[in-house]
């Protein structure tokens, strides 16, 4: 049975970190088709905290303060009116709503279709660092950017938590991955299977490459109107940070941009890819919950490759 209260991460400043504390709070209970999940490890995305969903629910309210944070790995504890498809004491990954509190706190109730079951070769730590890298790289890559085998993928923001797993999804895809990112992502981005790499520094990169049949964009900006130009026609540009500029894109290259969607069945074929050995989660650093604050600052200064994984005490 769960406590009554628990400890947990809250963001009480738009602004940023400044805002961050690590307090106490009630135990939520979960509602109609939800689970209560002990979170055994929680990660984040660095810009989470600007996002306008952040702080309203789906009506629009105010519900500052919020608890951040989407990814969870952990234990179903209790389940609500009319849930099926979990039971309690499965071991549990996923992705939680966007207009919720999230999961850097000792328990979070989320949305059981949101969940899967945890990659069993794994570690509740690692299963974490999973979900939305996986998701928003699945969804890019297949959904969105409809990338077969044999073609060729630029992976812009190679050495992150979603770089990281894109690189290695493509690859499995047996695309040629070209990934690009800061200089000391460099030889992690080779190890996880793209087949060059290359850097990028002050929105300078090398625009001799003009045959990609898809951009999976990270980053934004001017890197993402450089990458633009290194799309054949026919070809695709996807972000998740902004809308492709077109001005002076090609017409017959496609342009999109999404917000990655929580979803089962993917979680599933993540899963089992993790199970069968063809793709690892990179934690770039583990820490107690207490040091969320430090730790999402460190993520927005780009200096932690791959996944920041929050383990709230016992």
């Amino acid at each position: 049975m769960a406590p009554a209260v628990m400890q947990a991460l809250r963001a009480y400043d738009h602004g940023g970190v400044a805002g961050l504390r690590y307090e106490e709070m009630a135990v939520p209970s979960p509602g109609i088709g939800d689970v209560l999940v002990e979170v055994a490890a929680a990660s984040f995305t660095p810009t989470e905290l600007e996002w306008p969903s952040t702080w309203v629910d789906r009506a629009g309210r105010d519900r500052t303060p919020i608890v951040p944070g989407h990814e969870v790995s952990g234990k179903v504890m209790a389940l609500g009116y009319g849930t099926t498809g979990l039971a309690a004491g499965d071991q549990v990954f996923g992705l939680t709503d966007w207009y919720r509190d999230g999961t850097a706190a000792g328990y979070v109730s989320v949305e059981a279709r949101n969940l899967a079951h945890r990659p069993a070769s794994i570690s509740g730590t690692e299963a974490a660092a999973v979900p939305m890298g996986g998701l928003t790289s699945w969804q890019a890559l297949f959904v969105h950017g409809g990338l077969n085998c044999g073609q060729t993928v630029i992976v812009n923001g190679a050495g992150g938590g979603v770089g990281t797993m894109a690189v290695q999804l493509a690859r499995h895809a047996n695309a040629r991955v070209i990934g690009m990112g800061r200089a000391g992502t460099r030889d992690l981005v080779l190890d996880l299977g793209a087949h060059e790499f290359v850097e990028t520094h002050g929105g300078e990169i090398d625009e001799k490459i003009n045959d990609a049949d898809v951009v999976f964009d990270l980053v934004g900006g001017e890197l993402l109107k450089r990458c633009s130009s290194m799309v054949r026609r026919g070809g695709i540009v996807v972000s998740v940070v902004e809308s492709p500029d077109r001005n002076g894109m090609d017409e017959d290259i496609r342009s999109r941009f999404f917000v990655v969607e929580p979803d089962r069945a993917q979680l599933m074929r993540l899963a089992r890819l993790i199970d069968d050995g063809q793709l690892r989660p990179v934690v770039g650093q583990t820490a107690d919950l207490q040091a969320g604050q430090s730790l999402f600052a460190a993520k927005q200064g780009g200096g932690v490759p791959g996944k920041v994984v929050l383990c709230p005490r016992r």
